[in-house]
């Protein structure tokens, strides 16, 4: 691992509970290792689906140095907020803590996008193995709809490309046959939501579900 990625093992997370309530805080690592997920410990984290006018999303494939799901295409971008009083706020926090991971990742300058630029769709929860002893959690779902300037992280980010719907269904099957790796969340988000959301991105607010949590 990087001393980047070793270092981000240490900041702390939000613990909550079936709802998304906060409970507390614990370490990143202790919220990726499978025997406290099994446990029930579980933490507040999010993905961004960032789509550019042309109404294509940006798919990143994650670098060969991170902990979990290293190598693999996903989301555009997946992370935490962390436990501080910024952050904390289900709603506006989680939009805070997006753009500072979008801006850290993805290398977006910070005139080009604001917290109002994000919208904060729904909240969905899984469990998924990457290997024998690190999981994940996840929790809310959020999307862009703009166009903006990638300079990506190669500590965090191997490569970016915007995918048309047809091209994103090609990869997914693509991960089926085994001829690339995919995110789980990956998986779901598109075929959960975003195959329904894709016709009406210009009137997507309509799908905005602040109060459901999706258990998948």
């Amino acid at each position: 691992l990087s001393e980047h990625q070793l270092q981000r093992l240490n900041e702390m997370l939000i613990v909550v509970d079936e709802d998304d309530k906060v409970l507390g805080e614990d370490t990143k690592r202790n919220c990726h290792l499978n025997e406290n997920i099994e446990k029930g410990l579980l933490h507040r984290a999010f993905s961004v689906v960032l789509f550019n006018t042309e109404k294509k999303v940006l798919i990143q494939t994650r670098s060969d140095v991170k902990l979990t799901f290293p190598g693999h295409f996903s989301d555009s971008c997946s992370s935490h907020p962390l436990y501080n009083p910024a952050e904390l706020e289900v709603e506006l926090g989680v939009k805070r803590a997006a753009l500072r991971r979008l801006q850290a990742e993805l290398g977006i300058p910070q005139e080009q996008l604001s917290t109002d630029d994000i919208v904060f769709m729904t909240r969905y929860h899984y469990k998924a193995k990457s290997d024998q002893i690190l999981g994940e959690h996840e929790i809310c779902l959020l999307l862009v709809k703009k166009n903006v300037t990638i300079q990506p992280d190669p500590s965090e980010v191997d490569s970016c490309c915007y995918l048309a719907q047809e091209e994103l269904e090609e990869l997914l099957e693509k991960g089926d046959r085994g001829e690339v790796k995919v995110t789980p969340w990956l998986r779901i988000i598109a075929e959960r939501f975003l195959y329904k959301w894709w016709p009406h991105l210009d009137e997507v607010t309509q799908f905005v579900e602040l109060h459901k949590i999706h258990r998948i």
